[in-house]
């Protein structure tokens, strides 16, 4: 017995409809577990991008002598800079480091320093923050050099605070993506147990399996699509968000999480292939005890 495609759509639509209780039950699991599945990807591609965003920002101080000699600062800085693990390298004078540090330290403190007595410093942003170690190693006692000064122990903390919060996303979705596939597949295993009848009746006039079979997938299909354009659209109004919260200042943390707009196309098309999986396994396994009987 031939499967056409106005058959399938007929009968599609007709279960759809008379079960429309239960679909609007699949279409709303599917949407709120692929929502969920969507946003910790979302969440997971925006913590890494801030990681790399975090990691380029990361500078080592290089402080100069408050007598150092101008052959000596430009020994330095060339050294430094034609280092290869050097991004790049910007020189503040003692007058700007004066500044910053009345600024930084307590009234006391700053009340002791004086221009003349405040280092010029050289501050370097690197290729990668493990790489700073190396850079105080070998300019730590350098002619002119004061001292050199690297966030060593914040970069490693801030490393293994990162790849612990993407793991925790990861799991996260997968644990979530599990959750959806068992839901909508008892939800879909209860429409088709409503019409369990119908199905015996259509195998005792000669129906086939595939026969059967084809329009409960398209209809696991359509609840599948349905919900993951629902989640597909929460995707994209949660990156909304994260721009709109990062435009405020760049220093912030949303403003490193945003995404470039063709990673969330393609997390958005990921949801949407995940929800129609989901709908047509979903429907071939819950179709399958049924027919075998």
């Amino acid at each position: 017995m031939p499967v056409s495609l106005d058959y399938v759509a007929r009968e599609t639509a007709s279960n759809l409809w008379r079960n429309r209780l239960m679909t609007i039950a699949a279409v709303l699991t599917v949407a709120v577990s692929l929502s969920l599945v969507g946003t910790a990807m979302l969440l997971r591609q925006g913590v890494a991008h801030a990681t790399t965003a975090w990691q380029h920002g990361v500078s080592v101080e290089v402080f100069l002598n408050p007598a150092v000699s101008a052959s000596q600062k430009a020994a330095v800085q060339q050294q430094v800079t034609q280092l290869p693990y050097v991004r790049s390298c910007l020189f503040r004078s003692q007058a700007f480091d004066f500044n910053e540090a009345k600024h930084l330290l307590t009234p006391d403190e700053a009340q002791a320093l004086t221009v003349g007595t405040t280092p010029a410093s050289l501050r370097c942003v690197l290729n990668n923050p493990s790489q700073a170690q190396a850079i105080v190693k070998q300019f730590d006692g350098y002619p002119g050099v004061r001292s050199v000064e690297s966030p060593s122990q914040a970069i490693r903390t801030m490393e293994s605070f990162t790849h612990i919060l993407q793991l925790v996303f990861l799991i996260l979705a997968v644990i979530l993506l599990l959750s959806a596939s068992v839901l909508i597949l008892n939800t879909i295993r209860l429409a088709i147990f409503a019409r369990r009848r119908e199905v015996s009746v259509m195998k005792l006039v000669g129906a086939t399996n595939w026969f059967i079979r084809v329009p409960f997938m398209f209809e696991g299909v359509v609840q599948g699509l349905l919900g993951a354009v629902v989640a597909a659209v929460a995707v994209v109004v949660l990156h909304l968000v994260l721009d709109a919260l990062g435009n405020a200042k760049t220093s912030n943390i949303w403003y490193q999480m945003r995404l470039p707009t063709h990673e969330v196309v393609l997390t958005s098309a990921l949801v949407l292939l995940i929800g129609v999986v989901i709908g047509s396994v979903g429907s071939a396994l819950g179709i399958r005890r049924f027919l075998d009987a």
